[in-house]
């Protein structure tokens, strides 16, 4: 970011939103740090830390370690972690640490690889871009590694592929499995969530893939090339709040900006255009932006200024999650709260009492 941020906090790191994909995979995850990463993750970027078990393990770097380079200490560790867990893969995952000192994470895979004979994951995260960053290489990297095989095309199976916390503000995926089975979706696997590292592996059989995150989109497109799996960029109107799916008709003739992650965003957009008609509805977002999602009157928002600057008064409605409230200080119009994890720390309603 440009400017210390004053009023916003931190948004959730790469490390987190790697971590994030992998989370109920089964597989063994070593954050690669001394600590404080590791508990970030699980502390405050990874709801599901307090309903599901997940072998996350922190390298426990120390000085020496970081000084020398010591990686065959750490592959030991991670290899006597293994004989006591008997985890399906392993994944190491960067942190500011690995990447100030140049780790080659290419070697640790071979290493790891080498000394448990499992499949190892590997993620070059610098902790100092978001979460996004994390999760899209691990996407790619996830499928490639496990969806290797072709299948026969189960008719009425789906693929929801992006789904974490982070992005969707939910722990579990039952409202999206039931949204896309009332429209006629016999088997709806939501990759990454409630399901298994088999559903990856027969990731071929899907007919179609939903793609609800913009880090997810070269996973899909991977899938595409591979296995010919069509694929549409939607975000699940079930993870919408109700206030924006029962106000969508309201918009008329409005100025409207939504701020979230760009699918997200997107979808809101196309809601709102769908139920109110002639209205003019842009997105922005900190994150990552796509040029499948991207329309002209969309911008990036690099810091709390940029937001400040670009919205001021130009809005008549902004829909964003409640936190970025504080720092509009000259928008005096309608606001409607949308939770973005990622960004806040925030669930959707009727989530955290899963926890």
């Amino acid at each position: 970011m440009k400017n210390l941020l004053k009023l916003l906090s931190p948004f959730a790191p790469d490390q987190s939103g790697a971590s994030a994909v992998l989370y109920e995979l089964g597989g063994l995850m070593v954050i690669c740090d001394a600590g404080g990463c590791a508990g970030n993750v699980c502390g405050f970027d990874e709801p599901r830390w307090f309903t599901k078990k997940s072998a996350v393990f922190s390298a426990g770097l120390r000085d020496m370690d970081a000084i020398l380079g010591r990686d065959d200490r750490l592959i030991e560790k991670l290899s006597k972690a293994c004989e006591q867990i008997s985890p399906a893969f392993t994944a190491i995952i960067g942190t500011p640490v690995p990447a100030v000192i140049a780790t080659d994470m290419r070697a640790l895979k071979r290493m790891a690889e080498k000394k448990t004979g499992l499949p190892c994951i590997t993620a070059e995260c610098t902790g100092t871009n978001y979460y996004d960053s994390g999760s899209e290489p691990v996407w790619i990297e996830l499928f490639k590694t496990f969806a290797t095989e072709s299948k026969p095309v189960q008719k009425g199976r789906l693929g929801i592929i992006g789904a974490t916390p982070l992005e969707l503000s939910i722990i579990s995926p039952e409202r999206i499995v039931a949204e896309y089975k009332a429209k006629g979706w016999e088997n709806v696997i939501c990759y990454g969530m409630g399901s298994t590292l088999d559903d990856v592996k027969n990731a071929a059989a899907a007919e179609m893939n939903i793609v609800c995150s913009a880090a997810a989109i070269k996973a899909a497109e991977y899938l595409k090339e591979k296995f010919g799996t069509p694929y549409e960029i939607e975000y699940p109107q079930s993870c919408l709040p109700e206030e924006i799916v029962q106000k969508a008709d309201n918009f008329t003739d409005k100025n409207v900006l939504v701020i979230h992650n760009q699918t997200a965003a997107d979808t809101v957009r196309k809601l709102i255009t769908e139920k109110s008609g002639k209205c003019h509805c842009t997105s922005a977002t900190f994150f990552m932006q796509k040029k499948e999602l991207s329309q002209q009157s969309d911008f990036f928002l690099a810091d709390e200024s940029d937001l400040c600057d670009n919205v001021g008064d130009n809005y008549d409605v902004v829909i964003a999650d409640k936190t970025l409230r504080r720092v509009m200080k000259n928008f005096s119009g309608e606001f409607i709260d949308f939770p973005h994890f990622g960004l806040s720390g925030r669930l959707l309603q009727g989530e955290s009492e899963k926890i």
